[in-house]
């Protein structure tokens, strides 16, 4: 797993005021929503926390409006499967370009932006997951997993689907959520649920101020059933129960 490189330090972004977005899993339906809703609010700055594509919804859709808007991004876990050898869902050679050039991590000023911890995309970083399924990780866990690498205040994360804001000593981790998928089942390390009870689309919308970060969760009203009957005729009926739901099965 590679680590963190990249940064865009020095570049006079609006990183005073900003939305986080992550976890759209190519459902064109949300990304919608959430960049419209976005818009509406003047924000002018967009941070995409990875996992694109990958799921039976809308891939095309979805990648022709991400790659037209050119937002800041980094890679998911699943974005990096999609680049493997044998994956079976297929993307075109222009979406493999523009998945390829994005970097694990990113270093923003003040900022670090990654999809699971700073050192991999398939750990959970303010999650611990045990035989009883998955928790808020303590904060010598949540700890343990930013331990030897030098870090912002401010941490960007994806991956478990799940809004957090996440106090960790003198470190914020804020997690927006997931755009496009509520609710999903893993067997790793234990087989697990993560879900939010809810449909609705979510991100994130950072302020810094004098005396640090104000951070709200947005909960979007969208298209879900759209997205849901797309699901189920590509075949995916436990996608199209989570996209209504927000619970898995």
């Amino acid at each position: 797993m590679h680590q963190f490189g990249g940064t865009l330090a020095g570049l006079g972004l609006h990183l005073n005021r900003f939305a986080a977005i992550g976890d759209v899993h190519g459902n064109r339906w949300a990304l919608e929503a959430v960049l419209e809703d976005i818009e509406h609010r003047g924000i002018r700055t967009v941070v995409n926390l990875g996992d694109h594509l990958f799921g039976p919804l809308d891939p095309d859709g979805t990648a022709a409006i991400l790659m037209r808007r050119n937002l800041i991004t980094v890679l998911g876990n699943q974005d990096r499967e999609l680049l493997e050898p044998g994956c079976s869902q297929v993307i075109t050679a222009e979406q493999r370009a523009w998945l390829s050039a994005m970097p694990a991590s990113l270093l923003l000023p003040d900022v670090l932006l990654f999809h699971g911890t700073p050192c991999s995309d398939v750990e959970y970083l303010t999650e611990t997951v045990v035989l009883a399924g998955a928790r808020l990780g303590t904060n010598e866990e949540v700890g343990a997993r930013l331990a030897g690498v030098e870090l912002p205040d401010l941490l960007l994360c994806g991956h478990t689907h799940i809004p957090r804001v996440v106090a960790c000593g003198e470190r914020l981790i804020v997690n927006p959520g997931s755009v496009g998928l509520q609710a999903y089942k893993d067997d790793s390390p234990y087989p697990h649920v993560m879900e939010t009870g809810s449909p609705h689309a979510r991100y994130a919308i950072l302020e810094k101020t004098d005396t640090g970060w104000n951070v709200e969760q947005v909960q979007l009203r969208y298209d879900w059933y759209s997205a849901s009957l797309q699901a189920g005729a590509n075949g995916r009926i436990d996608w199209a129960y989570r996209l209504t739901t927000g619970r898995a099965r």
